[in-house]
């Protein structure tokens, strides 16, 4: 696999550039645990997926 880059390694890099945003997703699940829903954090989710997909180039 030389000059190649594996999925998990692209995966990896993207999602250490959205720190911010996968801390305030977590902090709202967290927060509600014990009643999680559908959607509960849907806006804190969007934010850590755009994230993503920017940092993965994909958007």
């Amino acid at each position: 696999m030389s000059g190649r880059t594996r999925p998990i390694e692209k995966f990896a890099e993207a999602t250490a550039k959205c720190t911010v945003e996968g801390a305030v997703y977590g902090k709202c699940i967290v927060a509600n645990y014990q009643n999680v829903s559908k959607g509960m954090c849907a806006q804190e989710f969007m934010l850590l997926k755009d994230c993503y997909l920017k940092a993965a180039g994909k958007k």
